[in-house]
């Protein structure tokens, strides 16, 4: 939850965005250039008008005074919610008072008025006379439940539609996939958009590009048609589902969670930390260790419209922090929340395992989450080998090897993994999945620090 007064993180606005797509369009919206008439109040409003394609503007509220919860209204035509726009402007107010200032409620335009006043139940004539109550009430438990419900709806007759163009497709044949090119697969993604399940429509897109991906791309397509016809079906099915696995396809469909479970406190080392860059978003994933516990946890963190994400945690340190678990059978991802100390140098490395247990561990995490692409793994004791034009990790005391992903191979952590080595075992944290495995970490065979290898 957040308080009142408190303007959120970027991480914060951003985990609001029902895709990836809306996640970069908001990006692009937070600088000062298209807003004016910005404000926000110590009771959890802020407003602005955004200057439109035309000669308009769009009329944007958003009300954080129930946390985790916010609700938003826009005069654009958008249906995603929340659209780009309050997305834009809430990254805006997160700058600071700079770029949105702080004001009187009662100074925030009429248009703002009215919604809040309707939104918080009272009448507008009441806030017209200065009749208010000195903080927003709760939510509307019983109206959250109804917007669920209409969602759960919306999303249920895509995927009914989704099974039914899959379904089409199989019956005239992979080959007119190629031949209708990547517009059928657009249109069929705006339709999961416009269902509100953004996990799906991401899936969707996916397959656009697999025909014009070269050899094999028949094989290929089958495949993630496969899976995404599985998670069509877990989600009509789900009711049927133990609690976890339901969990799981929730958010594989695209319907977000808060994390549920109890803070863990522990030291946490710091595996690896790369960024995933497109021209509108950075996403920071930081992979941890707790030293007591033996869990791992994945953070993400999110800079927006060219912005550096606003976490950054050293690899190789450890950090007493506390870390809560989103759900889902099988997730690793967790939110990083109060740090009791700053991050230090430490000699502790995980437990690692051989090329073959790692297999197996991916293994066993696809019956949790069969769309997994990959886990977390440390290997210990292998040895950067070449094969053929690739390169693959050897067990040094035994006969099995992990092939590197394709991406792995071009990249310069290759090489000081192969300095590193020089030959002898290392030991090797990175992510194994069916691609194969990427090396994100390594310590040489003597006492030494952690190398970054990405």
């Amino acid at each position: 939850m957040t308080q009142q007064g408190v303007r959120w993180t970027t991480d914060q606005v951003l985990a609001l965005a029902p895709d990836a797509a809306s996640r970069k369009a908001g990006s692009k919206l937070g600088a000062a250039g298209p807003w004016s008439e910005t404000g926000s109040s110590d009771e959890g409003a802020v407003w602005g008008l955004c200057r439109g394609s035309g000669t308009g503007s769009y009329r944007t509220v958003v009300d954080v005074a129930d946390g985790s919860a916010p609700a938003c209204t826009c005069s654009c035509p958008s249906r995603k919610f929340p659209c780009k726009h309050a997305l834009g402007l809430l990254l805006l107010w997160s700058d600071g008072e700079e770029s949105v200032p702080a004001r009187a409620e009662a100074q925030a335009p009429d248009w703002a008025e009215r919604w809040l006043a309707a939104r918080r139940g009272r009448t507008w004539e009441e806030r017209g006379t200065g009749a208010r109550g000195s903080e927003a009430g709760p939510a509307d438990p019983e109206a959250a439940r109804r917007r669920a419900e209409r969602r759960a709806e919306r999303i249920t007759a895509g995927a009914t539609e989704l099974e039914q163009r899959l379904a089409d497709l199989l019956r005239s044949g992979l080959a007119t996939a190629e031949q209708a090119g990547y517009g059928l697969w657009e249109e069929t993604a705006a339709r999961m958009v416009d269902a509100q399940a953004p996990g799906l429509a991401a899936r969707v897109r996916e397959l656009g590009a697999i025909p014009g991906s070269g050899p094999g791309w028949p094989v290929r397509l089958l495949e993630e048609c496969a899976l995404l016809h599985l998670l069509d079906q877990g989600w009509l099915h789900r009711e049927q589902l133990p609690e976890a696995l339901a969990a799981t396809v929730r958010t594989r469909v695209g319907l977000t969670r808060p994390p549920d479970g109890p803070p863990l406190r522990d030291d946490w080392l710091v595996l690896a930390q790369y960024d995933v860059v497109d021209p509108k978003l950075t996403t920071r994933r930081i992979w941890l260790h707790g030293v007591a516990s033996g869990r791992t946890a994945l953070v993400l963190s999110y800079g927006a419209a060219g912005r550096a994400p606003e976490l950054n945690l050293p690899v190789g340190l450890t950090l007493d922090a506390e870390v809560s678990a989103y759900p889902g059978a099988g997730q690793r991802r967790g939110a990083l929340g109060e740090q009791f100390a700053p991050p230090a140098p430490t000699a502790v490395r995980p437990a690692g395992v051989t090329t073959a247990e790692a297999a197996a561990r991916y293994g066993s995490a696809l019956r949790d989450d069969p769309w997994l692409e990959s886990v977390p793994v440390t290997l210990d004791g292998v040895v950067p080998t070449p094969d053929g034009s690739s390169w693959q990790l050897a067990d040094a005391d035994g006969d099995t090897a992990l092939p590197l992903t394709p991406s792995a191979t071009a990249r310069p952590g290759l090489w000081r993994l192969v300095a590193l080595s020089g030959g002898a075992p290392v030991t090797v944290f990175g992510e194994c999945g069916h691609r194969g495995f990427t090396p994100l970490t390594a310590w040489p065979p003597a006492p030494g620090e952690a190398v970054p290898l990405c």
